[in-house]
């Protein structure tokens, strides 16, 4: 038997959520929730979720996506990521109710759903580990750096960018006006009146016990201002280098691993990084 894709609904408050959940034929006592994040829903870019979900199942692990409030074919009004605890809630509780043989969980979130599963991994005790693909850590002053960096530091370096401003077909005046309010983004100091972005991932994903690993992507600005974080705080690399933390890059990658090499590469390491312990 090569197991079962089920679909599953359950209630979020007084919602109703829709569900997928592959189920091997042996279900080892680890499974994998999914935690979309952005305007996804249970599918995933390019079907990713689908077929990690797949590969994962083929090697023993059971898997559920889910659309939160709002998203997909769920019920509700839409939310940030942010606000998805009480979906996160059902979800886990509909998972092991499934399989009720299962002993603890991984939560698995590109973007902003990485940032919301490890907010929420910390309340939990079950999830055992995060994986977090390109987790959102967005201020102002980290995107203008980052894309000062290595947006313009790279478009300097295109011939195309020289052969536009030769011919006059480049509108020189508006590029540098942006890379004149970059930078004064980038100078600007962050507000003291509540913690940021980073400030709130570092403190959940402190709190949590289990074990995280990082996947970025080489050439997403989302990836690379998260990677500037243990260069400018030190409480950041001290977190970043804990033996429970592994990083993986996949070179050239994009935000959403749009291409199958590229997701391949992320599925073989979330199935290495499971078996490991």
């Amino acid at each position: 038997m090569n197991g079962e894709r089920r679909a599953v609904y359950f209630s979020c408050r007084d919602c109703w959520l829709v569900g997928i959940v592959d189920v091997p034929a042996a279900p080892k006592p680890r499974g994998v929730l999914v935690v979309t994040g952005g305007p996804q829903y249970r599918v995933g870019s390019h079907r990713h979720f689908v077929l990690m979900a797949q590969e994962l199942a083929a090697s023993g692990i059971p898997v559920m996506r889910f659309d939160y409030r709002g998203m997909g074919d769920s019920e509700g009004e839409l939310r940030n990521f942010e606000q998805l605890d009480d979906d996160l809630d059902a979800a886990i509780a509909e998972f092991f109710k499934l399989l009720p043989a299962m002993k603890e969980l991984v939560l698995w979130g590109l973007c902003d759903g990485a940032t919301a599963a490890a907010c929420h991994a910390v309340r939990d005790p079950r999830v055992a580990g995060l994986v977090m693909l390109n987790p959102w850590v967005r201020t102002e002053q980290g995107h203008a750096r980052a894309t000062l960096r290595h947006y313009y530091a790279q478009r300097l370096m295109e011939r195309g960018l020289w052969r536009k401003l030769a011919s006059g077909t480049l509108h020189i005046g508006r590029t540098l006006n942006s890379v004149i309010e970059l930078a004064a983004a980038a100078r600007q100091r962050p507000a003291a009146d509540a913690p940021s972005l980073p400030q709130r991932l570092h403190r959940a994903l402190s709190g949590f016990q289990g074990r995280i690993l990082i996947v970025l992507s080489g050439a997403d600005l989302g990836a690379r201002e998260f990677s500037a974080l243990p260069a400018q705080h030190p409480h950041w690399r001290k977190l970043l280098d804990a033996p429970r933390v592994q990083l993986r890059q996949v070179a050239h990658a994009n935000h959403t691993f749009s291409s199958k090499l590229w997701r391949a590469e992320v599925s073989a390491a979330c199935l290495d990084w499971i078996a490991s312990w």
